[in-house]
């Protein structure tokens, strides 16, 4: 049986070349560099040190590979938008983030984490429609820093600008809110067999 909690890190790939195989399943982490991809990768593994969390944003600058077993994998991609690299080092990570989500067969979804209190900007909307067959699950992170209604609201206006086929989401992993459904649909992904 597939188990999220069995995630392990087996690659960081500054190109993609230095990816696994390309063959089985991913499921790729995408989002602006302080939209709490990190977070989400450790509250849905159940493993609080899976994926590095830091408060600088734009950490990541690399398609960090964590394994399921031999042919299922979670792929941590760069975050986007304000970061502290040198602009030719943001320039790299796109390039490679665009080719992994062009080329990359073996991707068969897409989870997209954008700040619930920030909603969707043109880059995580580019992203959502960069490959039309991926699969899409748009976790509107830190919904612990809105109220209820608020809530609700960014939720509809996201599912109205989001892809008709993506799956829309409230996140919290302070309060857990979001992790049980998010868990099933990434699992729902994975849990065939190539």
């Amino acid at each position: 049986m597939l188990r999220l909690a069995d995630a392990a890190f087996v690659a960081g790939a500054a190109q993609l070349a230095d990816l696994p195989p390309d063959h089985g399943w991913e499921v790729a982490f995408t989002g602006r560099s302080n939209a709490g991809k990190s977070t989400a990768l450790n509250a849905l593994t159940g493993k609080t040190g899976l994926a590095r969390v830091s408060k600088t944003p734009g950490r990541t600058q690399q398609l960090n590979v964590f394994a399921l077993d031999a042919a299922h994998r979670l792929v941590d991609l760069p975050g986007y938008g304000y970061a502290r690299a040198p602009e030719a080092v943001r320039a790299a990570l796109g390039a490679l983030v665009s080719a992994y989500l062009r080329r990359r067969r073996c991707l068969k979804a897409l989870v997209l984490l954008a700040d619930i209190r920030r909603g969707l900007n043109d880059d995580d909307r580019a992203l959502l429609t960069a490959r039309g067959d991926l699969s899409l699950l748009v976790l509107l992170s830190k919904a612990d820093k809105v109220g209820r209604g608020e809530r609700a609201r960014q939720t509809a206006r996201v599912r109205e600008e989001a892809p008709q086929h993506a799956r829309v989401l409230a996140f919290s992993a302070r309060e857990r809110e979001g992790i049980e459904i998010a868990r099933a649909w990434v699992l729902g992904f994975l849990g065939e067999t190539p």
